[in-house]
């Protein structure tokens, strides 16, 4: 197994930074590859602009279209080009991050704005009367896992159906489904650590062990099952999931899970 690790949290003494370096050496230890993308030790600039796509950029610029010709044309900007070639690597990729106001941090989400230009990771494939993209199931990263390790400072039960939070599995979706999803990777169901804040050095033994559990069973672990776009569950062009295949009271982000 070939893993990526990105990595977001600004301090190498965190939970965080603990989870990562725990899963470098339990991954390498059972003979699998890794690399890491550190986003806050890489000082990785998190604004999209111009400069991302060199003599490709237009003015105004267009970031969908220009980054797409820049990409086409090998003239984005090394340091995305090298996160997208760690991207085609990797069969796995592990989400290391702190849940701050109900998201990804900033950095995270720059490097998804700027690693995830148009023709690499949307906008890609046929559309026709039968088909819209390849996307949902399908794309550039299919045939790829990820996992999303997330710490959040409240206790399970903020984030559960009718906790004030809101479910987690909602709040994760814009990532899980919109971001990885999209371009055809399969999500595994993430792995959460609630209440972190109140967790103590005693706390940690217990935590290291399910984070180890986690990650050797990645390879057989069973992905969220989202529906794939273009395999008969959705109208097209309209892409809307088509009537009676929802379980009998399933609504909102629920409708877009099988089963």
């Amino acid at each position: 197994m070939k893993t990526l690790i990105v990595h977001a949290h600004p301090d190498p003494k965190s939970l965080n930074s603990s989870l990562k370096d725990l899963a470098v050496s339990t991954l390498t230890a059972a003979g699998h590859e890794v690399r890491v993308s550190d986003l806050y030790a890489m000082d990785w600039k998190a604004t999209v602009d111009a400069a991302d796509y060199g003599p490709d950029a237009s003015s105004p610029l267009r970031v969908a279209l220009d980054s797409g010709r820049a990409f086409e044309a090998g003239t984005l900007s090394p340091d995305v080009r090298a996160e997208q070639e760690k991207l085609l690597w990797a069969d796995t990729i592990v989400f290391q991050f702190p849940l701050w106001w109900y998201t990804m941090p900033a950095i995270l989400k720059g490097w998804v704005d700027r690693v995830f230009t148009h023709r690499f990771a949307y906008g890609v494939g046929e559309h026709s009367a039968t088909k819209y993209g390849e996307r949902f199931g399908e794309g550039t990263l299919a045939g790829r896992r990820a996992l999303l390790s997330v710490t959040l400072g409240g206790p399970e039960s903020h984030y559960s159906a009718r906790g004030i939070n809101g479910p987690i599995d909602d709040l994760l979706f814009p990532f899980q489904h919109g971001v990885l999803y999209h371009p055809g990777v399969e999500v595994l169901p993430p792995f959460l650590l609630y209440s972190a804040d109140r967790l103590t050095p005693e706390d940690y033994p217990d935590v290291a062990k399910a984070w180890q559990e986690r990650l050797l069973t990645l390879e057989s672990t069973e992905p969220i099952a989202f529906r794939r776009q273009n395999f008969g569950d959705y109208e097209i062009p309209s892409l809307h999931l088509k009537e009676g295949l929802e379980p009998a009271g399933r609504t909102g982000f629920g409708l877009h899970v099988r089963g």
